[in-house]
């Protein structure tokens, strides 16, 4: 019975401070204090010294580093033209395709979150160009508008991801595994996508109308140059990272480094680029940086609070299955979607949720595939969708129509959600082969 007080006054506070609009690192640290002073009469020293050396421990680790890496890289290549090469790069070798140019929205985000590693970043660098040449083209405003929202969460789930550093580091669970596995569902959800374009587009003609353009084979091969500078990045860095030859920390600053010297030869790198990067970099990373300390806080509490422990026990009792239990899981989640962005839904739930699925027996690796996709659905679900902001922002049209727009490709998540669950190999073949080599 007291298990449960506690658990209710935990998450009472927590919705009190999160409702006053108090900031989420804030909220976090006010929940972590208040559980430990008022459930467990900690004295304010002691509270100190457990806060003290979990700041520590978590602002040391390594793996830390990558997050402002990876960050400030794409925060580069937003300020510059490669999104506009992108496209052009794109364009020639999807004008046979069912829906032409919709698939630069799949496409072009697939390729940029591989340099990106961030959701809001991917949709906004890609939708300054595609919103704009779509809606003068006449493609059809939802799908163009609909397929950017889902396609620009791949920034989530396509490594280098934030999200999945983050999870890494929280769930002591390898980083360059949870990248590796993060490939092939990525490229799941964008074929899920292309593969929904082409039939709406074969139903309903007139929402790719015929390109004005005609490209000759030359001009398609072509057209692939402006595609190297991000490929080149691309490879560059995730090709260290598996190769074994850097961590992901590593990758993140030879990434960086590469980024400059190819921004530096296109042109496109001068002194108010690298300033205002260096700027966004580091609001950016403070924020993650600062709710991730808060976070692990707020785990560490929970711990001296026995609230994980207790609720494994409370729904252990119910007796669910596996499959079960996600499904109960994909719920929970797709609710907090509604309440919150994908960095808090990570740090907040998962001192909870990971020690109910590593008993359930699935793998730590594959649940971080499982829950970046959950916070992708996030960043589609009003009102925090960050995606569905982004793309208020860049269209002009209301939240609603925009919302209403991406949900085909919410639902096209929520099938990948079902054809991972139904085959974790899909995530678990790749961090197998790159890493489990047989010794001898």
């Amino acid at each position: 019975m007291e298990a449960v007080v506690g658990g209710l006054i935990v998450l009472s506070l927590l919705l009190l401070f999160l409702g006053l609009g108090t900031w989420v690192f804030a909220g976090l640290l006010l929940v972590s204090v208040s559980g430990l002073a008022l459930i467990l009469d900690m004295s304010p020293h002691r509270i100190g010294v457990i806060a003290t050396k979990i700041m520590y421990r978590y602002a040391s680790t390594w793996e830390l580093a990558a997050i402002p890496m990876f960050i400030w890289m794409g925060e580069i290549v937003f300020r510059t033209d490669i999104s506009d090469r992108l496209f052009r790069g794109l364009a020639p070798l999807v004008d046979l395709v069912p829906g032409r140019l919709l698939h630069t929205n799949v496409l072009g985000c697939t390729m940029f979150a591989a340099v990106s590693g961030s959701s809001a970043a991917t949709t906004a660098t890609i939708g300054k160009i595609t919103t704009t040449e779509l809606a003068r083209r006449k493609y059809d405003v939802d799908l163009s508008i609909g397929s950017l929202a889902g396609a620009g969460s791949l920034g989530l789930l396509i490594p280098p991801s934030i999200v999945m550093i983050i999870y890494g580091i929280l769930g002591e669970v390898s980083v360059a595994r949870l990248f590796a596995a993060g490939v092939f569902p990525g490229l799941l959800v964008a074929a899920l996508y292309s593969t929904y374009i082409i039939f709406r587009c074969v139903a309903k003609p007139e929402y790719s109308p015929v390109a004005a353009e005609h490209y000759t084979l030359g001009q398609r091969l072509a057209g692939t140059v402006n595609l190297l500078p991000v490929i080149f990045l691309m490879f560059l860095v995730l090709g260290s990272i598996y190769s074994g030859l850097a961590t992901p920390s590593e990758a993140a600053a030879v990434g960086v480094t590469a980024t400059l010297v190819v921004t530096l030869i296109l042109g496109q790198l001068n002194w108010p680029v690298f300033r205002d990067s260096v700027m966004g970099a580091v609001k950016t990373s403070c924020m993650v940086c600062i709710i991730l300390i808060a976070a692990a806080f707020l785990s560490t509490a929970m711990g001296y609070l026995h609230i994980p422990a207790n609720i494994a026990k409370g729904i252990a009792i119910l007796e669910l299955s596996p499959l079960e239990l996600i499904v109960v899981l994909s719920v929970f989640y797709i609710i907090l979607g509604c309440l919150l962005d994908g960095i808090s839904i990570v740090v907040m739930s998962l001192p909870i949720t990971l020690p109910l699925v590593l008993q359930a027996g699935f793998d730590p690796v594959w649940f971080g595939v499982f829950l970046v996709i959950m916070t992708e659905l996030a960043q589609m679900t009003p009102p925090i969708g960050f995606n569905l902001f982004i793309l208020q922002g860049l269209t002009g049209h209301p939240i609603g129509r925009v919302a209403i727009a991406a949900l085909p490709f919410f639902g096209l998540m929520c099938v990948a959600v079902v054809i991972i669950t139904a085959f974790p190999q899909i995530a678990l073949w790749l961090p197998s082969a790159l890493f489990d080599l047989p010794k001898g």
